[in-house]
């Protein structure tokens, strides 16, 4: 190989390696997921009125931007915690891929376009919302990581606000059907964020995180919580039927996914171990996503 095509393919690697830092910094797969759980409150939300395609984009390219800044602030004041963890420390930060004052730069541009896109395109309230998600997950639920259980109950908040922020986006109010879709989605985060709580125990430890229930501890108590917690996701799940948002097929497979999300809980309180917790994460993943597919699908 030529002096000039190797210096191409050094350049190419290093533009390349850069690219998937800041990917890996905004956390693109959870910005992802957060996202299309906004567009399904969108179009959950849309009855009758045109369709706002603008609103729509908007939303997506918004959110995106509002969800990978705060994953990328989250990561720039955990960066020392992350270096102690395995399954963090091959992050950009801790492998100073990226320094400390360009994550931050970069946070602030995503956090302040992904607001001005939702101010432009959707609503102040959405908008509002947004900011709010936006603080408390960096300001407050990201410290508290570190002070007890209590972060899993301020980080279900922004954890279910992709979905309202949807619905306000094309209805620019919150509505009892809006609180239903958010509840669903936040009481579905605490077996979610126990179940990987439970899998990533050691690591955990090692960065000082508490976020297991009854003293965090991996016994028969915290698995009846998580128990108790997916156990209320089966009447949720029938709600956007019972009040008509979506037909009963959507809320016959709801019923059926949190039956399956349920009788995973049942082997952890049987064996309390690191596989059933781990069966109870993939479960997580699988519940929400099927779940809103189905309510889309049936919208009435």
């Amino acid at each position: 190989m030529s002096t000039l095509g190797l210096s191409e393919k050094v350049l190419w690697d290093s533009v390349t390696m850069r690219f998937k830092a800041y990917m890996d910094l905004l956390k693109f797969r959870l910005s992802a997921l957060v996202t299309f759980s906004a567009v399904f409150g969108f179009v959950l939300g849309h009855h009758g009125q045109n369709f706002s395609w603008s609103g729509l984009i908007g939303l997506v390219v918004g959110g995106f931007l509002i969800s990978g800044a705060s994953g990328a602030a989250n990561e720039i004041k955990e960066r020392e915690f992350d270096k102690l963890m395995k399954r963090t420390k091959t992050r950009p930060l801790p492998m100073e891929i990226i320094s400390v004052k360009e994550a931050y730069w970069f946070a602030v541009l995503a956090a302040i376009s992904g607001v001005l896109l939702l101010a432009y395109f959707t609503n102040m309230l959405t908008t509002g919302l947004g900011i709010l998600s936006m603080i408390l997950y960096v300001f407050v639920y990201t410290p508290l990581k570190r002070v007890g259980p209590i972060a899993v109950l301020v980080g279900a908040i922004p954890g279910a606000m992709p979905p309202l922020l949807g619905w306000t986006a094309v209805t620019g109010s919150i509505t009892y059907e809006a609180l239903i879709i958010f509840g669903i989605q936040f009481i579905w985060q605490f077996p979610h964020f126990w179940a990987i709580a439970w899998v990533s125990d050691e690591d955990y430890k090692k960065a000082g995180f508490k976020l297991l229930p009854s003293g965090g501890q991996k016994d028969l108590n915290t698995a009846i919580q998580i128990m108790i917690y997916t156990l209320f996701l089966l009447p949720l799940g029938l709600l956007p039927t019972y009040f008509g948002l979506t037909g009963l097929n959507s809320g016959i497979v709801a019923t059926i996914c949190g039956v399956l999300f349920l009788a995973q809980t049942f082997s952890l309180m049987k064996d309390c171990s690191r596989k059933s917790a781990l069966k109870i994460m993939f479960g997580s993943f699988l519940y929400l996503p099927i779940t809103q597919i189905a309510y889309l699908l049936d919208k009435v």
